[in-house]
């Protein structure tokens, strides 16, 4: 199963994106052989509209769009939405393989800019995660989605990473 971040906003260079490509790495080194591959990183430019729901709506048009794209397949969607709901990282891990064993093909975690994502792409999500009730800075919520699915792959690997 393809994995996909999507997110909108970019990473200047600095101690985020260098966080965020080391759990990149390592979750394209181990999901190799567990039938991973990714994640690939989408960056969606923010929305140019002065109010905010004219942003997320760009924003949702250009996330939907990618769904058309050889990286971003439909498949998985799993919105972050601080409106979500809360899920361990062994029900995390437990979600994906259930779809990889499926034959869903891929995966596509979305992280939305300043404005939050749009109700189109949350009602779209076949999952809608909360990292917590606190606003998290996008970039933050991107290193923290890699960390996740990193952990994930350890927790169906059976790697000793993830201890509770």
């Amino acid at each position: 199963m393809r994995l996909a971040v999507i997110a909108v906003g970019r990473l200047k260079d600095g101690p985020e994106r260098e966080l965020c490509e080391r759990y990149r790495e390592r979750g394209l080194a181990l999901g190799r052989s567990i039938g991973l591959s990714g994640p690939d990183i989408v960056e969606i430019a923010e929305g140019r509209g002065r109010r905010p729901d004219e942003r997320k709506r760009e924003e949702a048009q250009a996330i939907l769009a990618q769904f058309s794209s050889a990286k971003a397949q439909p498949g998985l969607i799993i919105a972050l939405d601080e409106r979500g709901r809360q899920l361990g990282s062994e029900a995390f891990a437990s979600r994906l393989a259930t779809a990889r064993d499926s034959g869903t093909g891929h995966a596509s975690l979305i992280i939305g800019g300043a404005d939050g994502l749009s109700e189109e792409i949350r009602d779209r999500a076949d999952i809608t995660l909360a990292f917590g009730a606190l606003t998290i800075p996008h970039q933050i919520v991107r290193a923290l989605v890699l960390e996740q699915l990193y952990r994930a792959m350890t927790i169906i690997s059976g790697h000793p990473y993830h201890r509770v």
